[in-house]
């Protein structure tokens, strides 16, 4: 019986740090360990500021799955995020190697993506995917997997993701601070997309919008592949001070405020059940007044919304 692979996978968000171990069998993949939210520390808009605060985080985020998953960790894949996230579209073009039947092979398909590449970026940033969007061969576009095809002239078309080189080294060491090495460095877009997204809504042309605790990631499919990708520095925590001045409440009232107009926004949705002219019952959050306006409270909301999807 093979032996099954341990992955984990590591969020360092704003706001909080999560960690997820899975084993993983040639046929299913099974969680075992989750660290819930934990408190995130020293990370501002995506960006590592302090690294020793940083550090204690995701050691605490890490032991707590390692507790639930009776494994240790010693590498994992670590998501980047922050507003230095950019993306552009690379063509890159190969002869196929010579063969008797002319018949694209990987090691073809892996010289082409290398090729498309080969872009020229400031020596501050990092790549962090190459994604192949489409492959052309001898001029016969839309081909997704051109392994086993015949041919003699190799094009893709690509969309590369690139970060700020400190931003990504930093993450680095806070990681291998804690003792575990990371494998690859992952767009948390891309991470969001691939866990929410059906292949149809990325095939029918999809914009996923990630909104973070000081970030809002946002990637867009088309035609099966991502086509843009970017990072805004606004967030939840925005919301929620923006609730706080104008409600002239704490923090951790208008947090709680923002999370029930929100659970009522989507109850709404579905029911009609709650209308934007009644007032909201605030009795519990310690204000001078008992009700307020939802008017008031969705205005509040509004305009930081509107700034984020305009």
């Amino acid at each position: 019986m093979p032996k099954e692979k341990i992955i984990t996978g590591i969020d360092v968000g704003s706001t909080k740090v999560g960690t997820t171990i899975a084993s993983v069998s040639e046929s299913r993949v099974s969680v075992i360990g989750v660290s819930g939210e934990v408190p995130s520390k020293g990370v501002n808009k995506g960006n590592v500021v302090d690294i020793d605060s940083a550090v204690e985080a995701i050691a605490a985020s890490i032991e707590k799955a390692e507790r639930m998953a009776g494994v240790s960790v010693s590498s994992a894949f670590v998501t980047i995020n922050g507003s230095h996230i950019e993306t552009l579209n690379s063509h890159g073009v190969v002869a196929v190697s010579p063969s008797q039947t002319s018949e694209i092979s990987k090691e073809d398909v892996s010289r082409v993506i290398e090729a498309a590449q080969a872009v020229s970026l400031p020596s501050t940033r990092e790549v962090v995917h190459v994604i192949p969007r489409d492959f052309s061969i001898d001029s016969q576009e839309g081909i997704k997997d051109p392994v086993g095809m015949s041919g003699v002239r190799l094009e893709v078309e690509t969309n590369i993701i690139h970060g700020a080189s400190i931003a990504m080294r930093n993450i680095v060491k806070c990681v291998n601070q804690v003792g575990v090495n990371v494998d690859e460095m992952v767009y948390a877009g891309l991470a969001s997309a691939e866990a929410v997204l059906t292949d149809t809504e990325k095939e029918l042309g999809t914009l996923l919008v990630d909104i973070g605790g000081g970030t809002t990631s946002m990637i867009a499919f088309l035609d099966g592949s991502p086509v843009h990708s970017a990072v805004l520095p606004i967030g939840g925590k925005l919301i929620t001070s923006d609730l706080a001045i104008g409600l002239r409440s704490r923090l951790e009232d208008a947090e709680r405020i923002k999370i029930r107009l929100s659970n009522e926004a989507v109850l709404a949705k579905n029911t009609d059940a709650v209308r934007k002219d009644e007032d909201f019952d605030v009795s519990e959050f310690g204000l001078e007044i008992d009700r307020l306006p939802r008017q008031m409270l969705y205005k509040i909301l509004d305009a930081r919304l509107e700034e984020i999807f305009r």
